[in-house]
């Protein structure tokens, strides 16, 4: 091995380059290897023999040959020496590393560079770690799209650079239909399977300078940069529903998709990260409002009505824990005898601030935001203790009707609050009817239809609501334990006049028949509707015409005088 130091030190060096554990080289005034450690030949899998008098250069990646040779080498000749600046290596049977290399040098009297000794660290695990958490800090790790936290990044360089070149910036909230029924009928493998393919078309509908990032269960949001117009970023929205309707193969079985799209465009409706999201997010719930499968652009209306949520939200809370709110109930007649067999407990709230407010407007609030749990539980408490002093007033024993929310119904302790309410109240559980809509026990069959049982060898009523209006089975309604179904409103409302009604009424009455079903009619608004039902062999009817909702106080007087004719 050639020296490149004086002979009185070349013994003590060779030395060091055969005992060092590290990679270390000496060049020449021009960048040829003088001398390289025994460490340096193992790891580059190079011979000494093939090395010294090449250039170090020769050894390089392409990327940083030309930093070294533009940048990293005139610094080192002018300063004399470089600490740990970063490379690519490449080794004899052509892997790359990543290293930092060290040096010094050694100067003549006019203070040029005659020749030097670095030191080579080899870095390409840790660079490996780095990258990988990297990856998973801020990429999902189902889809490998990026991340909240790296999308809220490039979002903020879009609008950095759209504020620099006067440019637009879409925001496109997207949020998968019926998601959650995948995850529930064909599992979470079917789940994951939807969203990485959903991921994938979203892709590859977009632009280099687009993002397409996952937020977190079957949310994602698109980055459009540079869009000209909203008819732009328009454009976009029905190309990706129309690739999210597209049929995937989830279990053997074809899915049909569908998506709800909320936009919010840089710089009209917003100038900051939070702000685009949130109103992108906004948009999204009203394309949802609609029934999926659509896209909305943010308007102030939104906002206004976001306002109006979080106003109704605070009075809710308050008015739950002062007890502002009332029951009223709708008596339920039975045509064979033409009396009140029942009532059906709704909720009223009239606020002195915001006025009366119907459930259609705070039911979906409470719904949100979780309170409505304690609202459903208090109109149970309340509605069971309220059919428990009539008894004890006297009156007959009736049925009381309560409505329950799919969120209810799903929760782990939805059993244990009905027997707790039912043992603390003192109401005979026969008394009690618990009312579903169609869509909610139809969302989780297997669930429900447990639930449902645990309910029924209680001897608690079940009814199913909305009869009419979802998506259920005849397959499925006979094995769930119901004693009753109501026919919604809508189909009984103009039953005189639209014949389609007229024949679904008519085929769900004979349907109950068949199953054994007490069947009972909603929104009986007119003579015409009872004659109509009553001819049917219709069990019960309940509706404007037949009684409106009454406060508790006037209920006692309601059964004495009503009776239909």
């Amino acid at each position: 091995m050639v020296s490149p130091y004086s002979d009185d030190d070349s013994d003590r060096y060779r030395e060091l380059y055969r005992k060092t554990p590290i990679m270390m080289h000496s060049l020449d005034r021009h960048g040829r290897l003088l001398a390289i450690s025994d460490f340096w030949t193992e790891v580059m899998g190079y011979s000494r023999d093939e090395v010294i008098g090449t250039k170090l250069t020769d050894y390089l990646s392409d990327q940083s040959r030309r930093d070294a040779e533009e940048t990293n080498l005139p610094q080192f000749f002018r300063l004399g020496y470089i600490r740990d600046i970063p490379y690519q290596m490449v080794k004899k049977n052509g892997e790359v590393i990543d290293v930092l290399i060290s040096a010094s040098s050694e100067k003549d009297a006019d203070g040029n560079v005659v020749r030097s000794m670095a030191g080579v660290i080899d870095v390409t695990e840790q660079k490996k770690a780095d990258r990988e958490i990297y990856r998973l800090a801020h990429f999902d790790q189902l889809t490998g799209k990026p991340n909240r936290f790296l999308l809220r990044d490039r979002l903020k360089q879009n609008l950095a650079q759209g504020a620099r070149e006067g440019q637009r910036v879409a925001v496109l909230f997207i949020d998968l239909d019926r998601f959650k029924w995948v995850n529930d009928t064909l599992g979470h493998h079917a789940g994951d399977k939807l969203l990485k393919v959903v991921a994938d078309r979203l892709s590859g509908c977009v632009r280099k300078v687009d993002t397409v990032a996952r937020l977190g269960g079957d949310e994602f949001v698109v980055l459009l940069y540079g869009i000209l117009s909203n008819e732009d970023s328009a454009t976009f929205a029905r190309r990706f529903l129309a690739e999210l309707s597209r049929p995937t193969l989830l279990e053997g079985k074809e899915f049909l998709n569908s998506g709800s799209i909320g936009i919010a465009i840089y710089p009209m409706d917003g100038k900051t990260v939070d702000t685009l999201l949130r109103k992108a997010d906004m948009a999204m719930y009203a394309a949802k409002e609609q029934g999926g499968g659509t896209y909305q652009f943010f308007s102030s209306d939104m906002a206004e009505r976001a306002r109006e949520n979080l106003s109704i939200q605070n009075n809710l809370r308050r008015a739950l824990h002062n007890q502002d709110l009332t029951l009223h109930y709708q008596p339920q007649i039975d045509l064979s005898t033409n009396r009140i067999t029942g009532f059906e407990a709704l909720i009223r709230w009239d606020t002195p601030s915001l006025g009366d407010i119907p459930p259609s407007r705070f039911i979906p609030v409470a719904e949100e935001t979780g309170l409505i749990f304690p609202l459903g539980e208090w109109v149970l408490r309340t509605a069971c203790a309220q059919a428990v002093r009539w008894h004890q007033s006297g009156l007959p024993p009736l049925r009381i009707a309560v409505n329950i929310s799919a969120r209810q119904f799903a929760r782990p302790d939805f059993i244990e609050m009905i027997e707790t309410v039912l043992q603390q109240t003192g109401l005979d559980p026969r008394l009690l009817e618990i009312e579903l809509t169609e869509t909610t026990v139809m969302e989780h069959i297997q669930d429900a239809i447990a639930t449902l049982t645990d309910l029924k060898v209680r001897h608690i009523n079940l009814a199913i609501d909305d009869f009419g209006t979802g998506f259920s089975s005849l397959v499925y309604l006979k094995n769930f334990p119901f004693d009753r179904i109501k026919i919604a409103q809508e189909f009984v409302r103009d039953i005189t006049e639209n014949h389609g009604h007229r024949a679904i009424v008519e085929a769900i009455i004979g349907l109950s028949r068949t199953l054994n079903l007490h069947v009972i009619a909603e929104g009986v608004e007119q003579q015409a509707q009872l004659d109509f039902l009553r001819a049917q062999q219709c069990h019960e009817v309940q509706g404007f015409f037949c009684g409106r909702p009454q406060p508790a106080a006037a209920i006692p007087q309601l059964l004495s005088s009503s009776r239909l004719h």
